[in-house]
């Protein structure tokens, strides 16, 4: 079938078979290959976009679901600087190994975009969903809380 949707701000159709997932409509079709693929279970958040402006697990989404909505990769958060987030990422450390990074900045870009910021416990709950094996997280929480709680 045949899908439209926006991806990183520009008009995309493609078809798809009803079994193909986001993930691999993005990474494999797209060429979107900053989305990346940890568990295939939507456990661990490597493969998080945002959808209509929300993180979800792109390995979880049919791809045959996003048909006029809005997705926006890692690749799309930087315009012609980095997005905030991306600059504290490498302000603070926070990524290593570049598995989880992806993910972990798409949440806290969500994050960045809400109206009324979280604090610092709430971050680390919302976080939660984002796996790490590398950092500890300490430096990714270091990162999000100077880029999301600026005003609180």
């Amino acid at each position: 079938m045949k899908i439209e949707f926006t991806v990183n701000g520009a008009s995309v159709s493609v078809d798809v078979d009803s079994s193909t997932r986001l993930l691999d409509l993005l990474r494999v079709d797209l060429a979107l290959t900053g989305t990346k693929n940890g568990c295939s279970e939507g456990e661990c958040g490597a493969c998080s976009v945002l959808l209509d402006g929300r993180s979800v697990c792109s390995c979880l989404v049919p791809a045959f679901q996003v048909a006029g909505s809005e997705i926006v990769t890692v690749e799309g958060l930087a315009g012609e600087v980095l997005h905030p987030i991306q600059d504290a990422f490498l302000k603070h450390g926070a990524a290593q190994c570049g598995i989880c990074t992806p993910g972990l900045l798409i949440t806290a870009a969500e994050l960045s975009a809400q109206e009324v910021p979280p604090k610092e416990t709430e971050i680390r709950e919302l976080m939660a969903g984002n796996l790490c094996r590398c950092t500890g997280y300490q430096k990714i929480i270091d990162a999000v809380v100077e880029v999301v709680c600026v005003s609180s």
